[in-house]
């Protein structure tokens, strides 16, 4: 589904089928290494061509997953992937995240593999209207230093991902209010 719709729209950059197989499914998968085993309440924000949001809930099928796409056309693209694999548990907003609030609260996790503004969605993911307790996020290495600064968030060291000299893994936790008080 993902080539043949990728012809007519553009949902990701990498056309070579192993490298789509790769880089974007075996990647996003890679991140359920660091969920939990029991269910969670996950939000993919930017989902683009779904990822890691849907290989992540076909991994575990148990995920209460939320697509949040902006773009109507990729987020059509997503409700027929669903409908298509008869995936239960799973939705799209189609929105901006920061329009969103009690509609995705409360969240286990957001992640993100493909957005490029980290602080206000970092924000935005810990807010009381999101309540969001965890966020996942791949990364460049370049982009590692600044997301571990923001305030508000415990980071977990990064995960190498594997195959790659520069992309990671970063979990974090929603820092207590002691914690950022003592930080300050």
């Amino acid at each position: 589904m993902l080539l043949r719709w990728n012809d007519k729209m553009n949902l990701t950059a990498i056309r070579a089928p192993l490298e789509i197989l790769y880089r974007h499914f075996c990647e996003s998968m890679f991140g359920s290494t660091l969920l939990p085993v029991e269910n969670c309440r996950l939000a993919d924000v930017g989902s683009g061509g779904g990822f890691p949001g849907l290989p992540l809930k076909i991994l575990r099928p148990d995920l209460d997953l939320v697509l949040i796409e902006s773009n109507v056309k990729k987020a059509t693209f997503l409700v027929e992937v669903i409908r298509e694999l008869g995936l239960t548990g799973a939705r799209v907003l189609v929105s901006r995240f920061e329009e969103l609030g009690e509609e995705v609260a409360p969240l286990d996790f957001v992640c993100s593999r493909a957005l490029g503004a980290f602080s206000p969605f970092l924000e935005w993911a810990r807010s009381p209207h999101v309540a969001a307790r965890h966020a996942l996020l791949w990364l460049g290495a370049r982009d590692l230093e600044e997301v571990r600064a923001l305030p508000g968030w415990a980071w977990e060291p990064p995960t190498r991902m594997p195959h790659s000299l520069q992309r990671v893994l970063l979990r974090g936790t929603v820092a207590e209010e002691k914690d950022l008080q003592a930080s300050a």
